[in-house]
């Protein structure tokens, strides 16, 4: 149970700090980030049998989904954070280290790449979009982010705990 509500401290706020991180690049150099409508229409389909799209942003709106995609953004890293948990160890928030949480922040840049942009009509890493360059790079930027929040978060978590 420890680990459960360690992983659930430890994403949420290395998500959170890959959120303050979207709304400071977008305040700063108007940089959008993605919106989590999309996610939430996606997984709305899913009640359908759909999971997969043309173009997400032509499917057919569901109700509520950008609060369902919001708590799936949440979870997603609250399930990622656990990864890193179950792969290094609940040592790890005795004392956080880098490597392993920019590793873990890395690899996840391949669920989207691999997953969620194919099945959001985008292709491959991105590859249908205009700029995929752009968005493969935006990607592996917030996903950075997100290992430097796992990092952020443990060493506050570590600190708390002593």
């Amino acid at each position: 149970m420890n680990m459960l509500i360690n992983a659930v401290l430890l994403g949420l706020g290395a998500t959170a700090f890959m959120d303050l991180f979207a709304l400071i690049i977008k305040k700063l150099w108007n940089i959008p980030s993605l919106d989590y409508r999309i996610v939430g229409r996606w997984i709305g389909h899913f009640k359908n049998g759909i999971f997969s799209h043309p173009n997400i942003i032509q499917a057919s709106p569901i109700r509520n989904e950008k609060a369902i995609g919001w708590v799936a953004h949440y979870s997603i890293g609250i399930m990622f954070a656990y990864v890193l948990l179950l792969i290094w160890g609940e040592n790890w928030l005795i004392q956080p280290r880098l490597f392993p949480a920019i590793a873990i922040g890395l690899v996840t840049t391949l669920a989207p790449w691999l997953m969620m942009q194919p099945a959001f009509g985008f292709g491959i890493a991105a590859s249908k979009l205009p700029n995929s360059s752009m968005a493969r790079l935006r990607s592996i930027q917030v996903h950075l982010v997100y290992g430097i929040g796992l990092y952020l978060s443990g060493l506050f978590i570590s600190i708390l705990s002593t």
